[in-house]
């Protein structure tokens, strides 16, 4: 028990918080129908990048020519696209290795069992109370672009009857400069308490004004333009570079492109600048030793989990460093085993518990 703890404290070394999404689980009962042997699976480790890009779109009003003139004021002239990228969240993500099955055999009449997750991976040992806690993982959201002014009920609403009739814009503004006026001066006077009528009471008044307020906005956009914003969100799945040495960075992955046109667009998509990834190892797994320094051997029909290694995780975008984050990564790290008869010592069996999202022993020790 000695030998197996201070391999416990070896591979917690190397342990961030646990990462686990939320699952279900399931007992696997060592019995003479399976012939004692309990069939599961390790993780291999890879890495969601979920980006988001805020795309904003300006349009000029119908009266842009003559904001200038009536409103002394600045108006957009040409309609325009533009993206601009905005959170990326690095998510690490557990899968079964399929190089990795193991099956161990549990001694018959013991009543071992393993709980495993709903896709064959450990959970724990002969411990059904055991349930791994999913890390809380805030990832950017979708946001569709809200309709502007001029696309609601208030901007028909507020254009007067000389607008509507009349056929040539620059009379057309002309009227919508003087209802903005006129709009200002009907605020001024409610506020003051001078309009010719007055609201009754103060729920009225905040109507009155919300709905000058409006109208006032909708004409105004008419000669500014308006401007709407909307969020796009991607995630994209990266598989894990072999790891060629600590510290040393491997090469570049391109996860997506930004385009100035149609926003996040696939890696191969010319039309965008990369997002790169960059992956350093910072620890990779070796077989442990003795107190004599000698490296120890996997044990005889032992139950196999992952002493985890370590990796930097880094996403870039136009030379600047835009998310970082350090990751266990279970295929840096190596495979190693318990003695199956600790857990079936009928005496004084042990109880195990493991990292679903590394295949990391987490836990060792007798059941009380």
């Amino acid at each position: 028990m000695k030998q197996i703890v201070s391999l416990l404290i070896l591979a917690a070394a190397a342990l961030a918080p646990m990462q686990s999404a939320g699952q279900t689980t399931r007992k696997l009962s060592a019995t003479k129908a399976n012939e004692y042997g309990v069939v599961y699976t390790l993780p291999v480790t890879s890495i969601d990048v979920t980006i988001s890009a805020e795309k904003t779109v300006e349009t000029p009003g119908e009266f842009a020519l003559y904001a200038k003139r009536y409103l002394n004021e600045t108006p957009i002239l040409n309609k325009s696209t533009r993206w601009k990228l905005g959170e990326a969240v690095i998510t690490p993500v557990a899968t079964p290795d399929p190089e990795q099955r193991y099956s161990v055999t549990l001694k018959g009449g013991s009543g071992a069992f393993v709980m495993v997750d709903d896709r064959n991976m450990p959970v724990s040992i002969n411990d059904e109370s055991y349930e791994p806690v999913a890390a809380s993982v805030s990832l950017p959201v979708a946001k569709a672009a809200e309709p502007t002014i001029l696309e609601q009920p208030v901007a028909r609403q507020a254009q007067t009857e000389e607008m509507i009739q009349s056929r040539s814009s620059v009379k057309r503004a002309e009227f919508a400069a003087a209802k903005i006026y006129e709009l200002r001066t009907n605020r001024n006077e409610v506020v003051s308490g001078q309009a010719d009528a007055m609201p009754s009471d103060g729920n009225a008044m905040k109507l009155a004004l919300s709905t000058i307020d409006r109208q006032e906005e909708a004409l105004t956009a008419m000669f500014i333009g308006t401007r709407s914003t909307s969020v796009e969100v991607e995630t994209f799945h990266i598989t894990l570079p072999e790891p060629v040495e600590a510290g040393r960075a491997l090469d570049r992955i391109i996860v997506a492109r930004l385009s100035a046109t149609e926003g996040i667009v696939s890696p191969d998509d010319l039309s965008g600048a990369p997002v790169y990834l960059t992956v350093t190892p910072l620890s990779i797994g070796e077989m442990p030793v003795n107190e004599k320094g000698e490296t120890l051997q996997f044990p005889k029909g032992g139950v196999a989990y992952r002493i985890p290694g370590t990796a930097r995780i880094t996403l870039t975008y136009e030379g600047k460093t835009i998310a970082e984050k350090t990751v266990n990564v279970a295929q840096y790290g190596i495979v190693y085993g318990i003695d199956p008869a600790l857990f079936t010592n009928k005496k004084a069996p042990s109880y195990a518990r493991f990292d679903p999202m590394t295949g990391a022993l987490l836990e060792i020790g007798e059941l009380r």
